[in-house]
């Protein structure tokens, strides 16, 4: 059965109506998700006005949502309508940045198996797990621009029984 979070990032009209509602920055900044399956991600975001910073490139924020949104969208697909439900919380960024983001950065994260494994781990045990992601910016000749380690945090949500 496909999974339907994947499925609803595909759409543009969902996935712009979730933005706007959701992540308003992202919307307005222009971060579009491009490519999704249970294993990858790719996620854009475009040099213009509103993503700009004074030094006439990508603000280091937008190429850090966009960096963000490619491994927390593959994490959201394994967490999506889960039993027993989880949250999932980044706990830490790091980001090394390498060259001026002058055009459309496209980040991609590999790892949807480490999430798949930490989120099954959680569920298995009950204790929080963590799980260190890779997001990589490329530009549009192919350098390098950004590498960012993305650190998630999943546990199972407390069910809250009501008297």
């Amino acid at each position: 059965m496909p999974n339907k979070f994947i499925q609803s990032l595909k759409s543009p009209v969902l996935f712009r109506l979730y933005l706007f509602s959701k992540l308003p920055a992202a919307f307005f900044s222009g971060v579009r998700v491009r490519e999704i399956d249970e294993q990858h991600c790719v996620v854009t975001v475009p040099y213009k006005w509103f993503s700009q910073n004074p030094f006439r490139s990508t603000y280091f924020a937008c190429l850090a949502m966009a960096a963000e949104m490619s491994s927390g969208s593959l994490a959201m697909a394994h967490v999506y309508n889960r039993k027993p439900p989880l949250s999932m919380l980044v706990t830490r960024f790091e980001a090394g940045y390498f060259k001026k983001a002058t055009g459309r950065t496209r980040f991609e994260c590999k790892d949807g198996a480490l999430l798949l494994n930490a989120i099954e781990k959680a569920v298995e045990t009950g204790e929080a797990q963590t799980c260190v992601t890779t997001s990589i910016g490329i530009n549009e000749q192919g350098e390098k621009v950004a590498e960012c380690l993305i650190t998630w945090s999943f546990k199972v949500k407390q069910v809250k029984y009501k008297v």
